[in-house]
């Protein structure tokens, strides 16, 4: 027998998952590791702690399973995005902490960029929103915050990566560095038209072109492991930061097909085919994979539109832990069940502030069951205002939206989203869909799967959940919802 080996590295645990030929989860490991907050909107991650945990459930994974290292015919990674690691190419030690997706150390640094008026030309070239969320300006930060850390740069000794491209330098001994463009086109630095590390970006945020990764496909034989680590050398053969991993786990080949992901916040990407479509309303513009998804034309380029909704089972665990109303977060659908309505509340989570389609950081924001009731309603029109900026922008028509995450088992939330969206809510059987795009991505470049249509063919559906309510009821709610967010944004400054 042999198998795909995921490594699947997220925000706040490791975890390794092996597939069978299927794409059947067989086996899986996983362990959380520390999170740090030293200041008010800094979240810090130990590089060195992501690497061992990483390294102890893909050994745990195998010895868990009975599987020999060579029954592995690939290893795909997915990772947590953004996330910003600067090393020693000398020693492999990390110069710094990690800075995480979610810092906002570097806020007051985009503001001024702002000013300075070159937002639309780097949202042009990188298909992103000039904001904290990405890496460049965390790059940038350490540059300038850490001892020595420039000229160390620029003696050729520094080296950055996302958690893909640390991960890789240390299965390979130091031998690779490099990322895949997914993970690339998250960073304000990669050109997403040209598909390579842009020079007047570098420029523009003072960063050596020294320290950047090699960018090769999400699919292919890029390195090997170090024999040591598994008990003998296996391909590294996929690679795609976790959102896009998702939407390949979910089969989204074809432009227009969506996924979204219900976890701490949502991420929905829609396949948009082979040319980049830059949003006109405040979406981003990213690479979905780059690989062999035919044996014709093994380098295309597919690309997505993102939209981020920031609070979603967060907004659940403020229900649990903040409002003390339920005691876990499942007991939510029952609550919210006990009323037919919200009995016109609206509660708007922008704790975070505002996600696509407002990305407004400076937001703010009866019975228990009508506040839980509403707190399903927020999820789901979060999702319908990201869903229908994406047809605009996309020009294509969405017919269903794929759902995979802890909180689409919520059956009252699925039915929610389909009478929010007017389209069909298809929860796939499958839900570990980020690591399973991880491990076709792998398999593809491997042999030990053919082509997109026979992973198409694995694709099972759990259920779908079709929309119950009329036309003219979704426009009026979804007006009501507008308008509470209207009233919510701003509210810090009041």
């Amino acid at each position: 027998m042999k198998y795909i080996l995921a490594l699947d590295q997220g925000t706040t645990s490791s975890r390794a998952v092996l597939f069978n030929r299927d794409g059947r989860p067989v086996a899986t490991a996983q362990q959380e590791f520390a999170q740090h907050f030293p200041k008010p909107g800094w979240v810090e991650h130990d590089a060195l702690e992501i690497w061992q945990t990483q390294k102890k459930v893909m050994q745990a994974v195998l010895k868990k399973a009975a599987v020999s290292a060579t029954q592995i015919q690939g290893i795909g990674i997915t990772n947590q995005r953004e996330t910003t690691v600067l090393w020693d190419r000398r020693t492999s030690q990390p110069i710094a902490p990690a800075i995480v997706w979610q810092d906002r150390r570097t806020a007051s640094f985009c503001d001024e960029l702002k000013r300075q008026g070159v937002a639309k030309t780097i949202q042009k070239k990188t298909g992103l929103v000039l904001d904290a969320y990405f890496s460049a300006t965390k790059i940038a930060w350490l540059l300038d915050n850490t001892p020595g850390a420039r000229s160390l740069a620029e003696a050729g000794h520094l080296a950055f990566g996302t958690i893909d491209t640390w991960l890789i330098w240390q299965l390979t001994g130091g031998r690779v560095h490099a990322t895949d463009p997914s993970n690339a086109s998250r960073t304000l630095l990669f050109n997403i038209h040209t598909l390579e590390w842009d020079e007047g970006l570098l420029k523009q945020f003072n960063i050596p072109a020294s320290l950047l990764p090699q960018v090769l496909p999400s699919s292919g034989v890029l390195a090997q492991t170090e024999p040591d680590l598994l008990g003998c050398a296996v391909p590294i053969a996929g690679l795609a930061g976790d959102q896009q991993a998702a939407t390949f786990g979910q089969a989204c080949f074809t432009p227009g097909m969506a996924k979204n992901t219900y976890g701490t916040g949502c991420f929905m990407l829609m396949n948009t085919g082979h040319k980049p479509v830059l949003s006109r309303n405040q979406l981003l513009t990213t690479v979905a994979w780059q690989g062999p998804i035919n044996a014709h034309n093994p380098h295309r380029t597919a690309y997505a539109l993102e939209g981020s909704v920031f609070m979603a089972g967060a907004t659940v665990q403020w229900l649990r832990d903040g409002l003390q109303m339920i005691q876990k977060a499942s007991d939510v659908e029952a609550l919210a069940a006990s009323v037919p309505h919200t009995g016109d509340v609206y509660l708007v989570p922008a704790f975070a502030g505002l996600g696509a389609p407002d990305w407004d950081g400076q937001a703010r924001g009866t019975t228990r069951a009508h506040i839980a009731r509403a707190a399903l309603e927020a999820i789901a029109w979060q999702v319908a205002d990201v869903f229908q900026a994406m047809a605009k922008d996309s020009g294509l028509p969405l017919t269903e939206l794929r759902v995979d995450g802890g909180a689409s088992q919520n059956n009252l939330l699925m039915q929610m989203q389909a009478d929010a969206l007017g389209v069909p809510v298809v929860r796939s059987k499958v839900t570990e869909t980020t690591a399973l795009g991880a491990a076709y991505l792998a398999g593809l470049a491997t042999g030990f799967w053919t082509d997109a249509q026979e992973i198409s063919s694995q694709w099972a559906q759990d259920q779908k959940f079709e929309p119950h309510v009329s036309g003219q009821h979704r426009e009026e709610g979804q007006a009501r919802w507008r308008e509470a967010v209207a009233r919510s944004r701003s509210w810090a400054k009041a």
